[in-house]
C-alpha cells in the first residue's frame, strides 16, 4: 500500500515539474521553448538541480541536449538511455515531450540509490519539433551523428543558422561529434516516454500503450495549374478551374485512407490563386501527408494519389506538378524491448495495447544505432500541441510503475545486457 501511495505522489512530483517548465517559454502567456532559445538554459538549470541529489551528474553536449547519468553498480558497465524532448511548438501543452524526459528522473528517484548492472543515461533532446530551423531532430541525429555541415548551415527566420546559434548559446560546434554515441559507449538500448497525442488510448479505455513501430510518412505538395477566367462570363464546361480539381482529387485522398486499414492520409493546406472572388483559380497548390505502418502500403498509396491527379487534370485540361518534401521510412521497435515493455505494462496491471505511432519521435532516430522503444500514456480527449493538452495521475502512476519493473527486468535479462551498439 505504501509503494502505491509513494508511485502516486511521484507523478504528482512529474505532473507539476511538467508545470513548472510549463513557466519557461519565449511568449507570455502561452508555452513556446525552440532550439536553443533562453528558456532552455532555464529548463536546464531547473533540471539539473532535480536530478543532482539523486546521485547523477548532468552535462549539456554541443548540440544542447541536457544529459543526465545514472551510475551502475560496476565501473565500465554499459548503458540504458531514457528520455525525449524539451522543445515545444507555438502555443504548447505541458506534457508533450517534456513528460518523457520528467518521468525518468523520478524512475531514478525510486531506485531510492539502487544501483543496476548499468548505467542509467536520461536525456533530455535540446529539438525534436523542426520549429525554428524547419527541420526536426537535431538534438538526436547528433547522437547517431548525422548532424553534417549541411544542416548545420541551415537558418532561422532572422538569418541564424545552427551553427551560429549553438554558439550563441555558449557551446562549441566543433565539439558536435563528441556526443555521437560510439562502439565503445556500449549503449544497451533506448526508451522512450511519450503521451499519445492521439485519442486512441483514450478511445480503448487503457492508460499505456506499447509502441510497436513508428508509420513512415511521405509529404508532398501539388500545384493544379489551369486558367483564371471571370466567373460571371465563362460557362462551366468552357473553364479550366484549378480549385475544382483539387477539390475533386481531395475526396479521392479521403477515400483512399478509408479503405485502406491503418492508412492515414491528410491535405492540410491549400492556396488558391488569384483568390478573388469572381475569378476562377487559375492555379491552387496543396499539401499531402500519408503515413503507414509498412512502406509498402504507404508508396502504394502515393503512387495511385499522384496518377489520380494527372488523370484529374488531364480530364480537365490542366497541368499537374508534384513534388516530393519528405520520404521517411517506416521504424520497427526492438522486438525484443517491445516484449519486455509489454510484460512489464501487464505487471503494472493494466493490459496490454500494441499500437503504432502516427507521429515522428526521437526514438525513430535513436533506431538508426541501438535497440528502441517507446511507451505512449494515454492522452484525455486526445488534445495535444495545445494548452488543454493534459495527463492523468493514475496513469502517470501506472506509467511509473511500468518503468521501474521494465528497469528490474532487463536489470536481471543476460540477453539484454549483451546487447551493445550497431552502429
Amino acid at each position: 500500500m505504501q509503494a502505491s501511495r509513494d508511485k502516486r505522489d511521484r507523478a504528482t512530483e512529474v505532473i507539476a515539474r511538467c508545470q513548472t517548465l510549463a513557466r519557461f517559454s519565449e511568449d507570455s502567456g502561452s508555452i513556446r521553448r525552440t532550439f536553443l532559445s533562453p528558456p532552455m538554459r532555464e529548463c536546464h538549470r531547473e533540471i539539473a538541480g532535480w536530478v543532482a541529489p539523486l546521485g547523477a551528474t548532468s552535462r549539456v553536449d554541443a548540440v544542447g541536449n541536457l544529459r543526465m547519468l545514472y551510475p551502475a553498480e560496476n565501473a565500465d558497465a554499459p548503458r540504458m538511455m531514457i528520455g525525449s524532448h524539451l522543445d515545444t511548438v507555438p502555443n504548447a501543452g505541458a506534457y508533450d515531450g517534456v513528460l518523457g524526459v520528467v518521468l525518468p528522473i523520478a524512475l531514478l528517484g525510486a531506485l531510492n540509490g539502487r544501483k543496476l548492472p548499468f548505467e542509467i543515461e536520461v536525456v533530455g533532446f535540446s529539438e525534436e519539433e523542426g520549429v525554428r530551423f524547419s527541420t526536426p531532430f537535431i538534438g538526436s541525429r547528433a547522437l547517431v551523428g548525422s548532424l553534417d555541415e549541411d544542416l548545420l548551415r541551415r537558418q532561422d527566420a532572422q538569418g541564424i543558422s545552427i551553427r551560429r546559434a549553438i554558439e550563441d548559446f555558449g557551446l562549441n560546434p566543433a565539439e558536435i561529434a563528441q556526443a555521437a554515441m560510439r562502439d565503445q559507449d556500449s549503449v544497451l538500448g533506448y526508451v522512450e516516454f511519450h503521451i499519445e497525442q492521439g485519442p486512441v488510448l483514450d478511445n480503448v479505455g487503457r492508460p499505456l500503450g506499447v509502441v510497436e513501430a513508428i508509420a513512415g510518412q511521405s509529404r508532398m505538395e501539388l500545384t493544379f495549374v489551369g486558367h483564371a477566367n471571370h466567373a460571371g462570363t465563362t460557362p462551366m464546361n468552357l473553364r479550366h478551374d484549378a480549385l475544382a480539381a483539387a477539390a475533386e482529387w481531395i475526396g479521392a485522398v479521403e477515400r483512399r485512407a478509408l479503405s485502406t486499414t491503418g492508412l492515414v492520409a491528410t491535405v492540410g493546406a491549400i492556396q488558391a490563386k488569384p483568390g478573388a472572388m469572381n475569378v476562377i483559380a487559375g492555379e491552387t497548390r496543396l499539401s499531402l501527408d500519408v503515413r503507414h505502418r509498412h512502406d509498402e502500403t504507404r508508396n502504394a498509396a502515393v503512387d495511385y494519389l499522384v496518377q489520380l491527379a494527372e488523370d484529374v487534370a488531364k480530364h480537365r485540361g490542366l497541368r499537374v506538378q508534384c513534388a516530393v518534401l519528405m520520404d521517411q521510412r517506416a521504424v520497427p521497435m526492438d522486438t525484443f524491448l517491445v516484449s519486455q515493455v509489454e510484460q512489464a505494462v501487464s505487471k503494472a496491471g493494466c493490459e496490454p495495447y500494441r499500437m503504432v505511432s502516427g507521429a515522428g519521435h526521437d526514438a525513430m532516430i535513436l533506431a538508426e544505432k541501438v535497440p528502441a522503444a517507446m511507451i505512449f500514456l494515454r492522452t484525455p480527449g486526445g488534445i495535444s500541441h495545445d494548452p488543454a493538452e493534459s495527463v492523468e495521475v493514475g496513469d502517470v502512476t501506472k506509467a511509473i510503475d511500468c518503468g521501474l519493473r521494465l528497469l528490474d527486468q532487463l536489470a536481471s535479462s543476460s540477453e539484454f545486457q549483451r546487447k551493445t551498439t550497431h552502429a
